[in-house]
């Protein structure tokens, strides 16, 4: 072989193949789509772009602008199967059959592989794709951002990922979940790769914003997230001076009407005893300068978040975390942060309390999570991806 021939053999494009709907843009702060755009911008930022072209398989008809991180890979998609349409897919699966919409789901977007160059799909949160591609030319990896496999038996599990070269967590704590529902056989081709951060556009307010101490919840107001744990701390600090800020909205629409959580989490704040006040979902593009206003970020997941990109973001930013240990927060947060038990508000309160009092401890923390999050950039998510990506190649080379 010639030395271009053997610099083209090297070649492996990715495809990270997204959820038919989702939108590879900056318009949303979905989980995601923002994960792929930051690999494949660690990919980049590491010289391996060339060796590792990203593409990124998006419904045409999902929101633009589009990152421009990840070559789109276009097609047509088919309605979201709805809830009875699941309940069927469990039924079948546990009859040994495919899941019928769930594969009617992605198969536009596999098919829009099939005359690709062979490559590396890495189906995130989508266990349905590598059977799909079963019969292509393109190595498989599951890329799991929570439990996908929740309803899976080991059973079915065997079946629809029984040639996948490897499945990604995003944390220990996830790997350990997604092994239950797993056969033996596959026990051993989970890797864990943690979520970066991009380093660079979240970085510490250069001064301080004036006005009171911000202790700011961001994220999807939801019950999972548990800005209503924060709200409730809140009510039991006894000082008027902190101002408790809760970003975000139940979508991604920041003028959709309240949801009935919403209106709950207004009622809440009629009992803190300092401000409280409410800022609805923003674009990513807003939100370093957004994170930058914050004094103290707090994290109050009541379900076990595998790895939030929040948690990154503020670390980045310089903040104290104040942050739920549940799932993979402590894994990401280590030491750079303080964590509380989000079934005892009272816990989250004296956390906040402590830090509102102490300038120093808040620097002491900030500095450590800004070091932390330097260190485990993009590009440092991306290595480990990569790692992953040629372990499995290399043993199923001929």
């Amino acid at each position: 072989m010639t030395a271009e021939g053997d610099e083209h053999a090297r070649v492996t494009p990715i495809y990270h193949l997204i959820t038919p709907g989702d939108h590879f843009s900056p318009r949303t702060g979905s989980a995601i789509p923002t994960v792929v755009h930051g690999l494949a911008t660690g990919a980049r930022a590491g010289g391996d772009a060339g060796r590792y072209p990203q593409h990124v398989v998006v419904q045409d008809d999902t929101y633009v602008p589009r990152y421009e991180s990840a070559i789109p890979v276009g097609y047509v998609g088919q309605r979201a199967p709805g809830s009875r349409a699941r309940l069927a897919d469990a039924a079948l699966a546990r009859l040994g059959m495919p899941r019928r919409s769930a594969v009617a789901y992605f198969r536009p977007a596999t098919e829009s592989l099939r005359d690709r160059p062979p490559g590396v799909v890495l189906a995130h949160n989508a266990p349905v794709v590598p059977w799909l591609l079963r019969d292509q030319q393109h190595d498989t990896v599951l890329y799991a951002h929570n439990d996908v496999l929740r309803s899976y038996s080991r059973a079915e599990a065997s079946r629809v990922l029984g040639d996948v070269g490897r499945i990604v967590s995003v944390s220990d704590s996830l790997a350990a979940q997604l092994r239950e529902h797993l056969p033996r056989s596959l026990h051993e081709r989970v890797r864990t790769v943690v979520n970066g951060v991009d380093a660079e556009q979240f970085v510490p307010a250069p001064i301080r914003s004036p006005g009171p101490l911000r202790v700011m919840f961001l994220g999807r107001a939801i019950p999972e997230k548990g800005a209503d744990i924060l709200l409730e701390a809140a009510a039991l600090i006894d000082r008027s001076d902190l101002e408790f800020v809760v970003v975000g909205s139940h979508g991604f629409d920041p003028a959709a009407v309240l949801s009935e959580y919403e209106q709950r989490l207004r009622l809440l704040a009629d009992r803190a005893r300092g401000t409280v006040r409410f800022e609805p979902f923003v674009e990513r593009s807003r939100l370093p300068a957004l994170v930058q206003r914050a004094d103290i970020l707090v994290i109050p997941s009541r379900w076990p978040d595998p790895c939030p990109l929040t948690v990154g973001e503020g670390m980045a930013a310089g903040l104290p975390i104040v942050a739920a240990r549940s799932g993979g927060i402590p894994e990401l947060l280590g030491d750079a942060g303080v964590l509380f038990d989000p079934a005892r508000p009272e816990e989250l309160a004296d956390a906040i309390a402590v830090l509102a009092s102490d300038p120093g401890l808040r620097d002491r923390y900030g500095t450590a999570a800004r070091a932390r999050a330097v260190e485990r950039d993009w590009a440092w998510a991306w290595r480990h991806l990569a790692e992953v990506i040629d372990e499995f190649r290399v043993v199923r080379a001929p």
